[in-house]
């Protein structure tokens, strides 16, 4: 079972952040799926944002730092940008099963993971809108209580 959302611009991907947000929990694992550019940055900034309750906090992209760790007063959150590795095997470098255990997990390029895969998780798949600022969500949930979550999400953004 999946949902999509559609989006018009950068306000609709925060709306759809900020929902997901609000339903997170800690054991969450969040894999952002989609070409450079598509937006799994700015969702994920979004979502940080939401989570502190907060439009300025810093979010700083992990390109470079691989992780970016948020712990927050509702719940922790670390994002990953596994991008620039070449090998699961340094995965482990970055504590990522104490994420998985204790916070939300944001995940942009999951496919580095193989077999570090968790079954339980939210495929979000960003894919080019109708317009130049217009984006897809196609969110694929595994397991049932992420079905349950996203069965609650609005079907459209405006």
């Amino acid at each position: 079972m999946s949902k999509t959302v559609t989006v018009s611009d950068q306000t609709g991907t925060e709306a759809l952040a900020a929902q997901l947000a609000a339903v997170a929990k800690p054991g969450d694992v969040i894999l952002m799926h989609g070409t450079l550019g598509m937006g799994k940055s700015a969702f994920c900034r979004a979502f940080i944002r939401a989570v502190a309750n907060n439009p300025h906090e810093e979010v700083p992209s992990p390109t470079f730092t691989l992780v970016q760790i948020y712990e927050l007063d509702r719940l922790p959150v670390w994002h990953f940008d596994l991008y620039r590795l070449s090998d699961p095997e340094e995965i482990h470098e970055l504590d990522i099963e104490d994420a998985f255990a204790d916070a939300v997990s944001l995940i942009e390029w999951p496919d580095r993971l193989e077999y570090l895969t968790p079954e339980n998780r939210l495929d979000i798949h960003i894919e080019p809108g109708s317009n130049p600022d217009g984006r897809v969500f196609i969110l694929e949930p595994s397991g049932d209580d992420w079905i349950k979550r996203i069965d609650q999400l609005s079907r459209d953004q405006a």
